[in-house]
């Protein structure tokens, strides 16, 4: 976690539980900072001395108010707070030299075997994933979270096999779960993800539009990860909020190119990161998820759908040829 405006310099740790802070040292706009540590009577550590350039300042608010602010958070959460668009011209594909490659409609009356399969069946985190989840009827692919003979079923499909590729604009038309706790995801998986850390080489996990309701009505996030194992990379999660997106059908969409990954809700420019960029062919999948804790879907209402009208994806048309 960095306050707005810093950049990590020196080591830095925080607890999970926000009752052991240690900052060494960071930087402001270029200036040394120092920070000292005090804790107040109520076992939350409080910043309120530091210097700047012999400068001295006192931070008056404890930690439980930069908490609420959500300046401080703890690095397990690893969600930045939400933003708004960064653009207010909508994303059009066609206007940037893109042409349609591969689409699904989720027309007929089951999934495209060409196209999809049920991904991963089995157990999940506190659910299993299964077919009896999956159902492809009036135009839309529909990913259900439902409680049956005592298991929590769950739907997932995913291209892999039949459709893979890299680079190029990908985008998914959807209406998001309603609960917390179970949360619907359009992402891009790597078949070498786990074999090394290089993610030019074996590639990453981009997660285009995940929702956890939890983090607000109308928040989507993203993230991007990458070397599975021990020392997995992370972008952290970038949160999008965009008013109206928790109701109804929205856009979610990623341009990936050589140089970067551009996250898009309704067509709007969210963020733009250069880390962990893959240049491998990889796979689309569409899923609903649970996590592995029993408290997390204490407010789950059972049966769930995350629906999904389309996935369409889009690719540079070829330079014309030489004359």
């Amino acid at each position: 976690m960095v306050l707005p405006g810093f950049l990590p310099s020196g080591n830095w740790t925080i607890s999970e539980r926000a009752v052991s802070w240690t900052v060494s040292k960071m930087a402001c706009f270029g200036k040394s900072l120092t920070i000292m540590k005090i804790t107040n009577p109520m076992l939350y550590p409080v910043y309120n001395r530091s210097a700047l350039n012999s400068m001295a300042f006192v931070w008056v608010k404890t930690l439980v108010v930069l908490w609420i602010a959500g300046v401080f958070a703890p690095a397990a959460k690893a969600q930045r707070p939400p933003q708004g668009p960064i653009s207010t011209n909508q994303f059009i594909p066609a206007n940037q030299g893109y042409e349609l490659v591969w689409e699904d409609s989720f027309d007929g009356t089951a999934l495209d075997p060409k196209k999809w399969e049920v991904r991963g069946v089995g157990e999940r985190a506190l659910g299993f994933v299964s077919p009896e989840a999956v159902k492809v009827e009036g135009g839309n692919l529909h990913l259900m979270a439902l409680k049956k003979e005592g298991r929590i079923l769950l739907g997932a499909v995913g291209t892999q096999g039949r459709f893979m590729t890299k680079f190029g604009y990908y985008e998914c038309r959807a209406q998001l779960q309603k609960s917390p706790g179970v949360w619907g995801a359009f992402w891009i998986q790597s078949p070498d993800i786990s074999k090394g850390e290089d993610p030019w080489v074996y590639g990453a996990e981009i997660d285009i539009m995940e929702c956890f309701r939890k983090l607000g009505t109308d928040i989507v996030s993203h993230n991007v990860h990458w070397a599975y194992g021990p020392n997995q990379k992370s972008t952290r999660g970038m949160q999008s909020y965009l008013k109206g997106v928790g109701e109804g059908f929205h856009t979610f969409g990623l341009e990936w190119t050589p140089q970067k990954y551009v996250f898009y809700v309704d067509g709007y420019r969210f963020y733009e990161v250069t880390q962990g960029i893959s240049n491998l062919e990889e796979y689309l999948i569409l899923s609903m998820e649970i996590p592995s804790e029993v408290k997390e879907i204490e407010k789950t209402v059972f049966p769930d759908d995350f629906i999904v009208d389309y996935v369409k994806v889009y690719q540079k048309k070829p330079a014309p040829a030489e004359k």
